[in-house]
């Protein structure tokens, strides 16, 4: 069954517009047909279409039902944006598929990219969301300067990834506890500078390492995510 995103369908009764075009102008369904809705709050709806516009896809909601994100504690991954967009919408893409709460976008010294438009990342969140079957969408925080993120108090474990040799660092997979709220730090292709990983350690977050290669950073907020997943659902078993 097609999957359509519409945060308002209890209030509006109708698809956004481009979800309306994808149904009715690229899928060609029509009036009676029967289609999936979730409404990135946790709720998925089994309704009928009723008005097959390709503006405004009217429905019937037939049946409501919760489905919560499957994992118990909180994923959360601050990342600085790459240059290339192109491998910041793999990233995010990919977290959605493996499963996050939320992606804040930092503005570090080292950062190549000091501003990012949400919207086509917004889109690329929602379309790894129901591709894979979730119903609840992370949120997606405007770029924020390294300082004054840290400095914000957080329910959880705090871990900052770096790539100094200096300091002692664990593994990520050695020092999470599995069940506890996670976020983690990924810095830029220049890493953090050394005064923005002292600042972090004095606002409580623990260095951690991701394993012996050197990664990019997209790929580095893929693993970590990942990483914290991992050892959750092991702990569920």
């Amino acid at each position: 069954m097609q999957i359509f995103y519409a945060p308002d369908i209890e209030s509006v009764h109708e698809l956004p517009e481009a979800e309306s075009q994808h149904c009715v102008r690229v899928l060609r369904m029509g009036e009676g047909d029967e289609i999936g809705i979730v409404d990135g709050g946790g709720n998925k709806y089994l309704a009928e279409i009723v008005l097959a516009h390709p503006k405004r896809c009217g429905i019937r909601i037939l049946k409501k039902s919760k489905v919560p994100n499957p994992w118990r504690a909180q994923v959360h991954v601050a990342i600085a944006p790459t240059k290339n967009l192109d491998r910041m919408e793999w990233f995010a893409e990919k977290v959605t598929e493996i499963g996050i709460d939320s992606i804040a976008l930092l503005k570090c010294r080292f950062s190549e990219r000091k501003e990012l438009k949400l919207d086509r990342l917004n889109k690329i969140l929602i379309s790894a969301m129901k591709q894979s079957l979730k119903a609840v969408l992370p949120r997606l925080s405007e770029m924020e300067a390294f300082s004054d993120f840290v400095a914000r108090p957080f329910d959880g474990q705090k871990f900052i990834a770096h790539c100094y040799a200096e300091g002692e660092r664990k593994e990520l997979s050695e020092v999470y506890s599995p069940g506890e709220n996670a976020l983690i730090l990924i810095g830029p292709e220049g890493d953090f500078s050394p005064e923005e990983v002292e600042q972090a350690i004095a606002c409580g977050f623990q260095p951690v390492m991701l394993g012996q290669s050197r990664l990019r950073t997209e790929t580095a907020g893929v693993v970590a995510c990942h990483t914290v997943q991992v050892l959750n659902q092991l702990k569920s078993k």
